[in-house]
């Protein structure tokens, strides 16, 4: 019993010598309790600071902060308060103690004990700000329409489809109606009413178009879903967008303009059959297709706009019409566009700010003189009205411009292809470079967006034409100069025009069609483009050899997509031709192209040959060659790079890998040295020893570089410079060339480095003063990205980054304060 007595008086005795210390030590410690605890939140407010830099410039950048940083900068910004009032407290009761009133030692007790608590919170609270990223991209939202005085009709029919919407019974619906009616715009309208009003958690949109492309569409929808596809064949994409809306409960999916039976399981749409939550909403021209073929329940027709709507909308568009002798003539304009949108907007952005009356009578009378165009959904008053739209385009250039684009492409129209056309065409006057000439095409289509010639589609690639206006500019192209067109159908010998007609054709334009014979020769001596888009592949096509004899002005040949057993021997007779494009064709030897001697532009884009022909080496004008896409492709021969001493633009996306050693067989990268003019290049370097330690890239604007192996050339950027870095060693290999192309670089990608603790130890003080996105990954021996302390004071280490990606780098020393996580992110405004 005494035993335990004492045993509890001995604990009793240690814990209250152990209170007593600790209350002591509170005491004695009470200063450096106070200054630690200032310290700490110091720390903690110069991290909550560097968060803000990087939300900030999330936001500028259209990403969604994700929710634990926005509940820590809360957490955060309560606890500083707190300690800030805290240490505000004491230091008033401090300067009491200098009017005799020093806190007592119960209340310096208490401070220090609540300091010593507050450091602690303090360090948790900072260790819990430690983010992998601070946003995430946003799925794309439909650019939306700036609000216009509403019209009646138009209000009328949004009505009536948002209550079918809301219909539980109902989950197809259709709207349709005239080419040039407003039908987009409606489902435009519908599908920003359906997200305001939270009908759905997802409202995504498609264009399907007169020729479907199922990869496009399912690009488009997967962009508003916020996903991106790793497969490349349709089945595989569709698989994955079934799966993706799937895990949506309720869905919007609005497919514009449909031509035809669409087969919305090939695209990966789900049935709503299936799907309860998902509803579909299709617009056509044609009633039959929406109620027959795709089984709508209920349809909704877009009527033209009645007269006083017209006016409504085009003053609206031609702005303020104040001449009172002008304004009747006005009316009278906007009502010969037949209460259609497509052609009141054109006509009235047309006139827009025009004040002289001739002007305006003189449109009156255009629109009045219409005629027949014989072109199926072509109404006079549509043709008339962009007709008018043309005529008021300032310039041949501009003009012969807008005709290309309505020639060359069914749906999308690819800037690089106008880039081919116009410079073979010899169509941008006073430009010497294809980078002037690129230049000159992205003026072009701003003038022609801003005539609602062209429209957007969300890539700087690509624009589209509405067929209304594609079938406008093939007609003025047939009626002025003399193009001959064939679209969607079978071409045979007959089908072509009398010998006397074609004395006066300058281009034929063939579309869809299945080519199942041509004649022997065409007598063409004014002809100077020839081109087959979109051709039956399943047919195989002979030339015959005297075909292109008479066709000695011709400039631009495009036989993409066939099968071509061969190659005419009249292709020699095209003395003039400056542009070549023989794309996914299925053709046998092509050396007969070397006798092409003023051929500029070379353009075998997804080719299926093995080996290009050593003759290519005579082609000694040539200023563009795009082998893009030709995966087969293992053999250049040595020395036929180095002949195209005059190439500026160099594209091997997806190509050749199979450099060598100088004096071998195959191509080396040292013959890119006497490409002086080179200014675009696309390539990719398996093996970096085989860089010479001289190349330099000073006159590249913009390339796409890949070293290594394992680098995709699927886009999720669209920048002008990347460069994709892969099993480097940086210390040995990491030449001058690529060192001055980090310097200016938009988007780098860094995978499996080593060769030192910095990822780039070179940039002589710089930083990267041009780098939008940045990807490392995989790295373990990677302790920073750029040591904070070798650049100079004027200069963050990414002062334009928009995305930041770091993966598997186990070493990475993020406490370090001079590694780029925690110095230049704080300059750069950077996202991890």
């Amino acid at each position: 019993m005494v035993e335990i007595v004492v045993s509890v008086a001995a604990k009793v005795s240690e814990y209250l010598v152990d209170s007593v210390v600790r209350q002591l030590g509170y005491l004695s410690n009470y200063r450096t309790n106070i200054e630690d605890l200032s310290q700490k939140v110091e720390k903690l407010r110069d991290a909550r600071a560097r968060q803000q830099h990087s939300v900030d410039e999330a936001i500028r950048n259209g990403h969604k902060i994700e929710d634990d940083v926005c509940n820590w900068m809360t957490r955060a910004d309560g606890f500083i308060q707190n300690v800030c009032k805290f240490l505000e407290d004491e230091k008033e009761a401090r300067k009491s103690c200098f009017k005799g009133l020093c806190p007592n030692l119960k209340s310096r007790y208490q401070l220090s004990r609540e300091a010593r608590k507050k450091a602690g919170v303090a360090v948790q609270i900072h260790g819990d700000g430690q983010f992998e990223r601070v946003s995430y991209r946003a799925p794309q939202q439909e650019i939306r329409s700036a609000p216009s005085e509403a019209l009646r009709s138009r209000v009328l029919t949004l009505d009536e489809v948002m209550e079918a919407l809301r219909d539980a019974k109902i989950n197809k619906i259709g709207v349709w109606g005239l080419g040039g009616v407003g039908k987009t715009t409606l489902v435009k309208q519908v599908a920003e009413q359906a997200a305001q009003e939270k009908l759905f958690d997802k409202v995504v949109k498609a264009a399907v178009l007169q020729t479907p492309d199922l990869k496009k569409i399912q690009g488009e929808l997967a962009d508003l879903l916020g996903m991106k596809f790793e497969e490349e064949s349709e089945q595989g994409r569709a698989a994955r967008l079934y799966q993706r809306m799937n895990e949506e409960k309720t869905i919007l999916i609005i497919l514009d303009d449909i031509w035809a039976k669409l087969d919305l399981e090939k695209i990966g749409i789900p049935s709503p059959d299936h799907h309860k939550g998902c509803k579909l909403v299709l617009t056509s021209r044609n009633e039959h297709i929406l109620s027959s073929e795709m089984d709508t329940q209920k349809d909704f027709r877009v009527q033209p706009l009645q007269e006083d709507e017209t006016w409504i909308l085009f003053k609206n568009t031609a702005g303020s019409i104040e001449n009172p002798e002008l304004q009747p003539i006005a009316v009278d304009v906007a009502k010969e566009c037949a209460g259609l949108p497509l052609a009141i907007v054109t006509v009235a952005t047309a006139l827009k700010g025009k004040k002289s009356v001739s002007i305006w009578e003189d449109a009156r009378l255009q629109l009045k003189s219409q005629t027949s165009t014989n072109i199926t959904g072509l109404t006079a008053n549509v043709y008339s009205s962009l007709k008018l739209s043309y005529e008021h385009l300032k310039g041949v250039e501009v003009k012969s411009f807008f005709l290309l684009c309505g020639l060359i492409s069914q749906n999308d129209i690819h800037i690089w292809d106008l880039l081919k056309y116009g410079v073979g065409l010899r169509l941008f006057q006073g430009t010497n470079t294809l980078e002037e000439a690129k230049n000159r095409i992205d003026t072009l289509v701003e003038t022609l967006k801003s005539s609602n010639l062209l429209l957007e589609t969300g890539h700087n690639a690509v624009v589209r034409m509405h067929d209304l206006v594609r079938s406008t500019a093939r007609k003025i192209a047939s009626d002025q100069h003399h193009v001959f067109t064939l679209q969607n159908t079978t071409v045979r010998v007959e089908g072509w025009p009398r010998i006397d007609e074609l004395q006066k054709v300058t281009s034929v334009s063939l579309h869809d069609c299945d080519i199942r014979e041509l004649p022997e020769g065409l007598v063409c001596p004014k002809l100077e483009l020839f081109g087959c888009y979109d051709v039956n592949t399943n047919l195989a096509v002979q030339i015959p050899n005297k075909f292109f004899e008479e066709m000695k002005q011709l400039k631009v040949l495009d036989l993409s997509r066939m099968q071509l057993p061969s190659l005419p021997l009249s292709l020699h007779c095209l003395t003039n031709l400056r542009t070549l494009c023989l794309n996914g064709c299925k053709v046998g030897d092509i050396v007969i192209i070397a006798k092409l001697k003023k051929l500029e532009i070379l353009s075998l884009i997804d080719s299926d040959m093995e080996q290009l022909p050593r003759e290519i080496a005579q082609l000694t004008h040539l200023r563009l060659l795009d082998l893009s896409g030709s995966s087969k492709l293992k053999v250049i021969p040595s020395g036929v790079i180095s002949s195209l001493s005059q190439l500026e633009n160099l594209c091997m996306a997806n190509s050749f890998t199979q450099w060598e050693g100088e004096g071998k067989s195959n191509a080396c990268l040292a013959e890119l040295k006497h490409l002086s003019h080179l200014t675009s290049l696309d390539i990719q370097i398996r093996d970096a020893k085989l860089l010479p330690k001289d190349i330099v890239f000073d006159n590249l604007v913009r390339y796409r570089i890949f070293v290594g192996d394992v680098w995709s050339w699927r886009e999720i950027f669209e920048t002008n410079k990347t460069l994709k870095l892969n099993k480097l060693d940086t210390s040995l290999h990491l030449v001058d060339g690529i060192i001055k192309l980090l310097k200016r670089t938009e988007d780098l990608h860094l995978h499996e480095l080593c060769g030192g603790t910095n990822v780039l130890s070179k940039l002589d003080g710089e930083g990267f003063l041009k780098l939008k996105h940045l990807n490392v990954e995989s790295s373990p021996e990677i302790q920073y990205i750029v040591n904070s302390m070798d650049l100079t004071p004027s200069h963050g280490a990414f002062p334009v980054m928009e995305t930041l990606s770091l993966n598997q780098l186990i070493n990475l020393q993020e406490d370090d304060p001079n590694t780029t996580i925690h110095n230049s992110f704080i300059n750069a405004h950077g996202m991890y």
